[in-house]
């Protein structure tokens, strides 16, 4: 009993009040002003430039992550040990300085980052640079859930598809494919609410300009530190209902995952 309350208490301590002491701030003027500080014209666009960026960054490390997840496991890769490293490097390093590598390479004071200016195709300071920046960091979530699955899934009934004469497409359409879905389906959400939330990388690559690339996490700390917490609070308080939505919904697809594996 007492165990379970000291654990109780630590995680209230920890996670709960926090969380309950940012909604209190955002709704401390009434809910009028709290919906007036996200309607806000740059909180607006800087709420709806993250959603954006993170659902085409899920999309495409959803495809990607099980691409290599599949390589990983199916394919008998030269340095896939190596491979495997490289996939979990971006939990190792900080996301600030992901950010920094992004700019270093993609920067207009680098050779590539002029070739890419002189093609109007700028990535450091502009949308393609966050889309590198969340892709990177979250590279690891979709390849890491959707692998044990493809390690555990039965050749039988691939061989048993194949020996009555079924396509390659037909058989990882109708055998391979079913059994992975919720596993791709909690990467992938994995990777949006991971996305909504980063701040360290996009800060340093995307130049913060409002309207076009300052995103919601950024936008947040610019209200603290110019001296607006209300509207910091209020701003947080949509990304924290996101999370607190999404959180299940990715337990709930890891958990249907796990029981296809079973």
């Amino acid at each position: 009993m007492l165990l379970r309350l000291g654990f109780g208490t630590y995680v209230s301590a920890l996670v709960a009040a926090p969380v309950l002491a940012i909604l209190y701030e955002a709704f401390a003027g009434g809910l009028p002003a709290c919906i007036a500080a996200i309607t806000d014209p740059v909180a607006k666009d800087a709420l709806l430039l993250s959603l954006g960026l993170s659902a085409v960054a899920a999309v495409i490390n959803g495809v990607m992550g099980t691409a290599i997840a599949w390589g990983l496991v199916r394919w008998a890769l030269p340095g896939r040990k190596l491979l495997s490293a490289l996939v979990d490097l971006p939990l190792a390093i900080p996301t600030l300085v992901a950010g920094i590598l992004l700019v270093a390479l993609y920067g207009p004071q680098t050779g590539l980052g002029r070739v890419l200016g002189g093609w109007h195709m700028d990535i450091a300071f502009a949308t393609p640079g966050i889309v590198l920046a969340l892709l990177f960091v979250t590279l690891p979530f979709v390849v890491r859930v959707v692998e044990p699955v493809l390690a555990e899934l039965d050749p039988a009934e691939e061989e048993a598809a194949t020996t009555m004469g079924a396509s390659r497409w037909l058989t990882f359409r109708s055998v391979l494919l079913p059994p992975i879905v919720p596993a791709i389906a909690a990467g992938t959400v994995q990777v949006f609410a991971r996305s909504v939330a980063e701040f360290g990388s996009i800060a340093a690559v995307s130049g913060n300009i409002p309207h076009h690339t300052l995103t919601a996490p950024v936008y947040i700390l610019g209200e603290v530190e110019g001296g607006s917490p209300g509207s910091a609070a209020a701003v947080s308080a949509v990304l924290l209902v996101l999370t607190l939505i999404l959180q299940p919904v990715s337990r709930g697809l890891v958990q249907a995952a796990g029981s296809r594996r079973v």
